[in-house]
């Protein structure tokens, strides 16, 4: 069976005013529309024609979650748990109410994701780089008593430990006058290895000045993806989206551990518990030039595809729950009983117990699944 699903934005502070509005063909609102989630959670399920919501037929259990994300400005730093870190913080906060800001974790599930870029530009922060590197950036912000006290954290053990040292510093609620010396020194710094990484935390400072997020961020690895490109954040892995439109997969969770680059609640030791400050680069998943896009992904709870129509029909197989989001085109959906249903721009089709769906129109859609 076959059900048409929508949703309304989201209007997080963050959200950008015409990205999807653009996308959807529509006049915008002048409003921020940050997010259009796809799924059962129950913070904000699908919409079904009928006027049911998608919780109502699955009961709950679908174990993805599918967005369009529309970034007009950066989201806060964040890290999640792995799932044995995400039972035994839910057990921990069970006295405390499902409101609270001061909670931490909102269900037992982890959140790994997965992000694919729709705009031609989605920048995006992930990950911590690698020490030595980010002494070549401080190089250039000069010799001021902050700096060099940042530098100084930095030093002196490994990779791992010095990182974890940092952020907890920066974060501790004890640093903010070094922090606003860093953040000055931005203004006059200068490298042609780094040029990118200052001009992007150089505006993240613009919208959030003196955030100790801002100094954080310095320590992380800058990413650009183009249209199609995806990167995959697991467990652990500090990140923050900055700007640009996406589709976003994760597991059905709203567990987040914030560090910076927003005004609620930051747990420093909590995030430093779940925190992986080993240095590395994300790996920039590429589209395919064939006309379905797998991005892999080492999780159960979902897979994604990217499939560019060029007017043929295309039959592809899905395992379990399956939803087609339309990001291009005019494109319908077909089932085992010939039913079709066009999507929208913007909206999506649920497959409840299809094992293959037939897709046809001229344009691009994203079909989720669980992970195999």
């Amino acid at each position: 069976m076959l059900l048409s699903l929508s949703n309304a934005p989201r209007d997080y502070a963050w959200g950008a005013t015409s990205l999807l509005a653009d996308l959807e063909g529509r006049e915008s609102t002048g409003a921020p529309e940050a997010e259009v989630w796809f799924g059962d959670h129950p913070g904000d399920p699908a919409e079904v024609a009928d006027g049911s919501t998608l919780d109502v037929v699955t009961g709950g259990t679908l174990p993805y979650l599918l967005k369009l994300l529309a970034a007009g400005s950066p989201l806060s730093i964040q890290v999640h748990p792995t799932i044995a870190q995400a039972r035994d913080g839910w057990s921990r906060e069970q006295s405390l109410d499902a409101d609270d800001p001061a909670r931490n974790y909102r269900d037992a599930n982890h959140k790994p994701e997965l992000i694919v870029a729709l705009s031609d530009r989605f920048e995006a922060l992930g990950g911590l780089r690698p020490v030595a590197d980010t002494l070549r950036l401080l190089a250039s912000l000069g010799e001021s008593s902050g700096v060099r006290a940042l530098r100084e954290h930095l030093e002196g053990g490994s990779d791992e430990d010095v990182l974890r040292d940092a952020v907890g510093w920066l974060l501790s609620g004890d640093a903010q006058a070094e922090i606003d010396e860093i953040i000055a020194a931005l203004a006059g710094a200068s490298s042609e290895e780094f040029a990118a990484e200052l001009s992007a935390v150089r505006a993240i400072a613009d919208r959030y000045p003196g955030d100790p997020g801002v100094v954080v961020a310095l320590l992380m690895n800058y990413i650009v993806l183009g249209r199609g490109e995806a990167i995959f954040l697991r467990a652990g892995l500090l990140h923050a989206y900055v700007s640009g439109l996406g589709v976003e997969i994760m597991a059905a969770s709203d567990n987040v551990l914030r560090g910076g680059l927003t005004p609620k609640h930051i747990d420093v030791p909590e995030l430093l518990s779940v925190l992986d400050t080993a240095p590395a680069a994300v790996p920039v998943l590429a589209p395919s030039s064939d006309a379905v896009t797998e991005y892999p992904v080492d999780v159960p709870d979902f897979a994604l595809r990217r499939v560019v129509l060029d007017g043929a029909p295309m039959s592809l197989d899905v395992s379990g729950p399956a939803m087609v989001l339309a990001t291009g085109g005019e494109v319908a959906v077909k089932g085992a009983d010939g039913a079709a249903l066009a999507v929208p721009v913007g909206s999506a089709v649920f497959a409840t117990d299809e094992t293959s769906l037939q897709l046809n129109g001229t344009g691009e859609a994203f079909i989720a699944q669980s992970g195999i």
